[in-house]
């Protein structure tokens, strides 16, 4: 446990309680002098000292002493790719790679490709071109496929204007379960 960001942390949730140094202290059966070198990080910190403060505080041990919480946002820039804008969406080395894809209007169908994995689109905007196999398929805005992509498959948008989807493929060939509760 790093002691002074402990206190740090200490010190702020004390203050934003608009407890005094003494109150808490009081609270906590410990004196003045132990309370201010914890917040200073001059004190170690234990669970004999930080349990009782805690309870005062109405906060738990981990909200002191867990590792700060990483960015849950997703920064990575955006991939151009034979006319594609793909948009990653989960971080470079998730399980399971989520885009939002752009498609630009071609007058050719892309050439069909194999690969190991299994995938689930869902149409966002435009109209989307999904050759599979010996099918050829549009799909519209709100309107989903999912396949394994050991199919031969291609995707482009239809007609003469862009189409955007959202992507979700996992390498291993996975398929996506979703899981309903019955409505009453």
């Amino acid at each position: 446990m790093e002691s002074a960001r402990i206190g740090s942390r200490l010190r702020a949730i004390r203050r934003s309680q608009g407890l005094t140094l003494e109150e808490l202290a009081a609270a906590a059966g410990m004196s003045v002098s132990t309370l201010s070198r914890l917040e200073s990080g001059k004190r170690q910190a234990n669970l004999e000292l930080l349990v009782p403060l805690t309870r005062r505080l109405g906060i738990r041990v981990d909200d002191l002493v867990a590792d700060e919480r990483p960015d849950p946002r997703v920064r990575r820039p955006p991939i151009r790719r034979d006319g594609l804008v793909i948009v990653p969406l989960a971080p470079e080395h998730a399980p399971v790679m989520t885009y939002r894809i752009t498609y630009p209007p071609r007058p050719l169908a892309p050439e069909p490709r194999v690969h190991d994995g299994y995938e689930w689109i869902y149409v966002l905007s435009g109209r989307l071109r999904l050759i599979l196999g010996d099918q050829d398929l549009v799909l519209e805005p709100g309107e989903a496929a999912e396949f394994d992509t050991r199919t031969p498959h291609s995707m482009s948008a239809a007609g003469s204007d862009s189409a955007e989807a959202i992507s979700i493929f996992n390498r291993d060939g996975a398929r996506i379960h979703t899981h309903t509760t019955p409505q009453d």
